[in-house]
């Protein structure tokens, strides 16, 4: 039986709280996890990124197609009907920038790349289709952190460009500040908020030539600094996390400068200590990884040894600390997004692929009780 307490986080209506229960009473073990093709995008895109509206659409931004050419484009995803449409465009093409959701139902983009690091940040309103202008950071930065506070406003940390600013966008002023700087300059990090509202910065690149992160950081947003919080077993970047329904956060794959990892790593909060948990059967690195409604945790794709294009995912049984393959996506990609949507599947859209390059195709996980 899975534990109840994934109820509250995870859902946003009746209906969905319905089926999380179908899944909370059922035995894991005849649970059915499905990939389907949703339809082609309008265009094919990797680095992009995917935002949950608060309608239960997902809005996806930017990136680059096949031919190498940035994206100012965005399109909307509806899971009631699995179709895709166009709306409006960014005013300035991006990649390998972030994105994330503000109380008010607007969407924040943030950074990237287009002839170089961008500062800029714009803001894209689902009730008009359009963007609007979000100001310019104090630093240019790509390969960066964004994450919402709980006083609405954004923080964004680290980057190419900046590896060891951070700023905060009020976007009931549409003004950027600055706050306490990182202990480590880094990039290509992950960032986790937790249930208190602090923030934790893992991993990731140092300044250029520095190599390899272990180290962990936290942010308080109370007093605007950082404190250190332990190192990671094995320093990795190109890895992915997640907070678990236990306040743990989880860490996996990445790329220890020699090739991908299939271990992954348990951070404690009440401790400050880092333990390694179950191997992946799999190494890889520029996966995703997202918390299912179930407690469980997916991880699909990525590249493996080789530089193989993965189309296999595996589940994270937190409680046992082990994964179990659950078999492979339809197809292979890596730095491509994955939406958990308010029915509790799992929307996977763009990434580079075997064949023609970049993913058209999107495709959806469900776990189906019988």
């Amino acid at each position: 039986m899975q534990h109840a307490g994934f109820l509250i986080k995870s859902s946003r209506g009746g209906a969905v709280v319905l089926a999380l229960l179908v899944f909370a009473l059922a035995d894991p073990a005849v649970i059915q996890n499905v990939f389907t093709n949703t339809g082609h995008a309008g265009a094919a895109r990797h680095h992009h990124t995917a935002t949950l509206l608060l309608n239960g659409g997902v809005l996806v931004a930017g990136g680059e197609d096949g031919a190498g050419n940035i994206l100012s484009s965005a399109e909307l995803y509806d899971p009631a009907t699995r179709t895709w449409k166009e709306t409006g465009s960014l005013a300035e093409p991006r990649k390998n920038h972030t994105a994330g959701l503000l109380p008010d139902g607007r969407v924040i983009v943030v950074g990237g790349y287009h002839r170089g690091e961008l500062a800029s940040a714009e803001l894209f309103d689902p009730a008009t289709g359009t963007w609007s202008g979000a100001g310019h950071m104090t630093s240019s930065r790509v390969q960066h952190s964004t994450n919402l506070l709980p006083s609405g406003n954004v923080m964004v940390a680290g980057g190419q460009a900046g590896p060891a600013s951070v700023e905060v966008y009020d976007p009931s002023r549409g003004t950027w500040t600055s706050t306490g700087s990182l202990i480590t300059g880094r990039r290509e990090h992950v960032a986790i908020r937790f249930f208190n509202n602090t923030v934790l910065v893992v991993g990731g690149r140092a300044e250029p030539g520095a190599g390899l992160l272990a180290s962990a950081e936290l942010y308080d947003p109370a007093t605007g600094q950082w404190s250190g919080r332990g190192s990671l077993k094995t320093a990795r970047a190109g890895h992915a996390a997640t907070l678990l329904g236990t306040a743990k956060v989880l860490v996996t794959g990445g790329s220890d400068g020699d090739g991908p990892l299939a271990s992954a790593e348990l951070y404690d909060p009440t401790t400050g200590l880092w333990t390694e948990t179950g191997s992946m059967g799999t190494a890889r690195s520029q996966h995703t990884v997202k918390l299912l409604s179930t407690g469980q945790v997916l991880v699909a794709g990525g590249r493996g040894p080789g530089g193989a294009i993965l189309s296999s995912a595996e589940l994270y049984n937190p409680g046992a600390g082990t994964w179990s393959s659950i078999g492979s996506m339809l197809n292979g990609r890596y730095v491509h997004t994955a939406t958990l949507l308010l029915d509790g599947s799992v929307l996977m859209a763009g990434g580079l692929a075997d064949g023609s390059g970049v993913a058209a195709q999107a495709e959806q996980f469900s776990q189906n009780a019988p």
